[in-house]
């Protein structure tokens, strides 16, 4: 009996720990009913999304706070969220904007500055920005001009690719500083996009990458690939979207692969688990536009993960959950994006 005990309450604390170290970003792009469905959810729909949040106890902090915290382990309070916006649409300002003053929440819009520098008519002006930021919005980095950040030009060297994305992502955050004097070294990665090198050299400048997969973080969490779950388009759903709110982070302790822009077709992915609140046995991977991925558990904590077809060309994921024991309904979630490429010849 006292056995059955023990194990209850040390079950009951683990539980505890996962879920008060774990939060959610959510990742929009445009608040709108006329431009790109794919990368729009409408006034209404955001709405919703924040009337549910109010309505269930979330607790929403800026970007900051929930990364300072979990960079040093502090402990986050159940259901912490942070709102994040991507490129800074006009329509961020003229629609989610108020929504989001009318509730209360603080949120992060990440910006390219040549973009606004250039005066591109489709993305705020500095004005607006520093209007946002004095009502509480935190601006951040998302490249000069939003390129892809791992390509290489023609012909281009190692070197030069590094220099010259150093240069980029530096001189975007000097502008930002200079306009907003925001200074938060967090780095939005276009299109969601890295690979193990742009990974280093973003780590190198002491930047924590933020990528568009899906997934909750912790502190176990790699800073340089924190996901976050968009919120847009076929994602704004509601009903698909709770789920997500009220996921949790595996705690992982390591992540083999060969990158995340790979020539390797179909690609492998290891992971090594700190076993918790849920059984191997409900563990699953789905791959985008092929179904059930294919398992293979090396030992009790460690699984390997392939696609059982080729994958086409350009992006695509690897989504892996299971159902928490302690909380039915409740799942821990993780991504792994890939971008294949062909072979070269």
């Amino acid at each position: 009996m006292y056995k059955k005990l023990f194990h209850l309450v040390l079950f009951i604390l683990i539980s505890v720990s996962v879920r008060a170290q774990a939060a959610v970003i959510l990742q929009y792009h445009h608040v709108s009913e006329t431009l790109p469905a794919v990368t729009s959810v409408s006034a209404n729909t955001f709405t919703k999304h924040l009337s549910y949040l109010k309505e269930h106890n979330f607790n929403v902090i800026p970007l900051n706070d929930l990364i300072n915290a979990l960079q040093q382990g502090e402990t986050l309070p159940d259901k912490t969220v942070a709102i994040t916006f991507d490129d800074g649409y006009n329509n961020n300002y003229e629609q989610a904007a108020p929504i989001l003053e009318k509730f209360g929440y603080p949120y992060t819009i990440f910006v390219n500055p040549k973009l606004i520098d250039e005066g591109m008519s489709y993305v705020m002006g500095w004005d607006k920005l520093k209007e946002l930021s004095k009502k509480g919005a935190l601006i951040a980095n998302h490249s000069g001009q939003h390129d892809y950040l791992h390509l290489k030009l023609e012909n281009e060297t190692d070197a030069q690719w590094q220099s010259r994305i150093k240069q980029d992502i530096i001189s975007s955050q000097k502008r930002i500083k200079e306009e907003i004097g925001h200074d938060y070294k967090y780095l939005a990665y276009p299109y969601g996009e890295f690979n193990n090198e742009l990974q280093a050299l973003v780590t190198e400048l002491g930047f924590v990458g933020i990528g568009q997969h899906s997934g909750a973080v912790n502190k176990d969490s790699n800073f340089s690939r924190l996901p976050r779950f968009p919120a847009s388009g076929f994602y704004s759903k509601l009903e698909t979207l709770i789920t997500k709110l009220n996921s949790r982070a595996f705690n992982i302790t390591n992540l083999t692969y060969q990158d995340s822009v790979t020539q390797q077709n179909p690609p492998t992915l290891t992971i090594e688990f700190k076993m918790g609140d849920f059984h191997k046995s409900q563990f699953a991977c789905y791959v985008s536009s092929v179904g059930q991925a294919d398992l293979k558990w090396v030992n009790k904590n460690t699984v390997e993960i392939t696609s059982p077809k080729v994958l086409n060309k350009g992006r695509s994921r690897f989504n892996c959950t299971a159902p928490s024991i302690s909380s039915p309904g409740d799942y821990f979630w993780f991504s792994q994006p890939w971008v294949i490429e062909a072979p070269k010849p």
